[in-house]
């Protein structure tokens, strides 16, 4: 799903949605005991109760695709053999409506989701009507020719709410607060099916992690039945792997910076686009022999890649470097730069020492406090 298709689906949670028919929910204790489970009609939940479930099912689908937000393609194999995605097609056929489905499923989180806290399984069944877009892109309601039927699933902490005082109106009086369990937003959830090219699309579904590197993929392997993503830090490590091994020891400091120029300037051109821009092995090696890497060294191009990433892995370009600051680092000092700037930084020899050159045109900030800057010594040619 890409961020139009996201922010679609996303958009039924509110007032005059309507999309949601069914909900159902379970309390899993800190020692992993079902305490409670529950299905209601949803529209019969108070106001205030179905905007709070707003909140909830919205965190679900929020982040940037790649970190929070991931899309799972399922292999043939986890189809017919592997018992999550089974499962998970037979909720949604179901609507919700089948206990021994929802008790499988119920005990396939519990099994496999580890925790240790209390938390709370919350599952909604929904139908929405796509609207029909002219050449215009304009949405006509009245064109609805596809119903998109889909269920959403929420891990919700349950926390015990702090201690405090408040004021009770009846006795007129300042007293200790009664001390609840609190619903949190998700942990983790999922979209099934995906919702790509505006329709259904059983074969993937749309994964959600609060924290990038708390995938949980043991409930992902366990229940969902899927292929695990690759996190937003080991991207990033298993590239950087890449183009050290490829590089090698004494790679020279304005290759890796072209590498990095490169890669800022292809995101900044794919930014307006829906999909998330993605680096196949074809695009690194593109990369690198712009950039100057020797041929000699791109000939174990191949071979590194294959063997620390796998021959069609690819890359989120946004998560393999920042768009925002790059970082330059020595033993002893770190300097962060803007993309846009990064040329403006050279090496030149100084007094005989290596020494990388940040050209100073007006006065500079120490902690925030204006400094000139004097210039004293030569430069060596």
């Amino acid at each position: 799903m890409n961020r139009k298709e996201i922010s679609e689906i996303r958009g039924q949670f509110k007032k005059d949605g309507n999309a949601i028919d069914c909900i159902c929910g379970c309390y899993v204790d800190n020692e992993k005991n079902i305490r409670m489970k529950e299905r209601r009609t949803f529209l019969t939940l108070s106001e205030d109760e179905i905007f709070k479930y707003y909140e909830i099912f919205k965190k679900a689908m929020s982040g940037p695709i790649g970190k929070n937000l991931h899309n799972l393609d399922y292999t043939i194999d986890q189809e017919l053999t592997g018992e999550g995605h089974k499962l998970l097609l037979a909720l949604r056929d179901c609507k919700l409506k089948d206990d021994e489905l929802l008790d499988r499923f119920y005990q396939k989180v519990v099994d496999n989701y580890e925790y240790g806290e209390n938390y709370y399984i919350v599952l909604i069944h929904a139908n929405y009507d796509v609207p029909g877009r002219g050449t215009d892109e304009i949405e006509m309601d009245d064109a609805s020719e596809i119903v998109y039927e889909y269920i959403l699933c929420c891990v919700c902490p349950v926390v015990l709410s702090e201690p405090g005082l408040c004021y009770n109106a009846v006795s007129n009086s300042i007293e200790e607060r009664e001390r609840d369990w609190w619903v949190e937003l998700p942990m983790n959830g999922f979209l099934f099916p995906a919702f790509n090219d505006r329709n259904a699309d059983v074969h993937s579904l749309l994964y959600y992690s609060k924290k990038p590197e708390e995938l949980h993929s043991e409930w992902i392997d366990g229940c969902i039945g899927g292929p695990t993503p690759m996190s937003f830090k080991c991207q990033k490590e298993t590239f950087q792997d890449i183009l050290s091994e490829t590089l090698g020891d004494d790679s020279e400091y304005m290759v890796v910076r072209q590498v990095h120029e490169e890669l800022a300037e292809m995101i900044a051109e794919h930014k307006e686009e829906p999909e998330p821009f993605q680096l196949n092995k074809t695009q690194v090696r593109g990369i690198l022999e712009r950039s100057g890497v020797e041929p000699e060294r791109m000939e174990q191009f191949d071979h590194v890649y294959e063997q620390i990433a796998g021959e069609q892995t690819t890359f989120l370009a946004s998560n393999v470097v920042s768009g925002k600051k790059i970082d330059i680092k020595t033993a002893d000092i770190k300097i962060q730069v803007d993309p846009m700037c990064i040329d403006m930084i050279t090496t030149q020899m100084i007094d005989g020492r290596k020494c990388l050159v940040i050209p100073v045109e007006e006065n500079v900030e120490v902690n925030g406090l204006k400094a000139t800057v004097g210039f004293a010594g030569t430069l060596d040619q």
